[in-house]
């Protein structure tokens, strides 16, 4: 009996390391799985972060030239540490880029199960937008009825040819009077505007004003004739409007369509009653809305 019970025993013990085996592998793989793993959700991560950031830079330079837009995207790589991870960068300009990072993350315990590397993917695409809501903005407005003529020379008029009855084509972004004019022609109004916003126009003849400040611009900019350059205190951000109230035939309050940019090509001479610049198409900082009028003004929109 008791050499029987031995045996059993015996048996017992024999199983219950074959079972302890397997249950280790197991948790070993169960362990890599959860380690590696994560080493594999860490980078998807940081690719994706990565494409975002090249597509949504990149795209700021859609109306430039299409090289620039391959600098910036190599220098956001290069920043984050994946300059080899492009796989496919595709450019659409003036309307969109998409790119593609692909690498092979070595993994730490799943070697062990005949798995060294696996590949990790991500892809970004942003698109130019026109622009539905801005800051900055100049305080002269557009009527929409003007047609805007991109890269030709355009004298955007601050006397009473602009639209009838005295409006001088000036809104009155933070209330009336020339000094505040002043002010948001220099500095650009604080707030923000949006299409749909009601703004009250502002009458009188500021043209002095406006030669003042139009100068000041242009000898600000330190990049004369480069309109793409994001630091140039040449380019206006100008709001597109209908004409919305009227009172005693005077224009008095205008509704914000859209927005456009205008570059300052010379300075007003003594005389001058208008702006002499031209319409640019430009990718700025604002919110995008399909609903405004594309004046050349856009934000960027990352859309996956």
């Amino acid at each position: 009996m008791m050499h029987k019970i031995k045996n059993f025993m015996d048996n017992q013990s024999g199983s219950t390391l074959i079972l302890f085996s397997f249950l280790l592998v197991g948790l070993l793989g169960m362990i890599g799985l959860v380690m590696d793993g994560g080493t594999l959700f860490v980078s998807k991560t940081h690719l994706q972060k990565t494409a975002n950031a090249a597509v949504l830079s990149g795209g700021q330079a859609l109306f430039s030239e299409e090289q620039t837009v391959n600098d910036i995207v190599t220098k956001i790589l290069n920043a984050h540490n994946e300059n080899t991870s492009l796989n496919a960068l595709t450019i659409e300009m003036g309307n969109k880029i998409t790119v593609n990072l692909r690498k092979e993350v070595p993994l730490s315990f799943l070697p062990l199960f005949g798995f060294s590397k696996v590949p990790v993917e991500a892809t970004a695409t942003s698109l130019v937008v026109p622009m539905g809501s801005g800051r900055g903005v100049a305080p002269l407005g557009i009527d929409e009825g003007i047609p805007l003529v991109f890269y030709q020379s355009y004298k955007l008029k601050v006397d009473q040819t602009e639209v009838s009855a005295g409006n001088f084509g000036i809104l009155a972004l933070e209330g009336p009077g020339a000094k505040t004019y002043e002010d948001n022609l220099r500095s650009g109004y604080s707030g923000e505007i949006q299409i749909g916003d009601i703004i009250e126009t502002q009458t009188g003849n500021i043209a002095g004003k406006t030669r003042t400040v139009i100068d000041e611009r242009i000898n600000a900019c330190s990049y004369p004739g480069d309109i793409d350059h994001s630091d140039c205190s040449r380019i206006l951000l100008v709001p597109i409007y209908q004409p919305y109230n009227y009172t005693s035939n005077q224009l008095k309050e205008v509704k914000i369509t859209g927005f456009a940019y205008f570059y300052i090509l010379e300075p007003m001479h003594i005389n001058d009653t208008s702006i002499t610049g031209m319409f640019i198409k430009r990718v700025g900082t604002g919110f995008g809305d399909e609903n405004s009028i594309n004046g050349g003004a856009y934000t960027i929109r990352l859309t996956k």
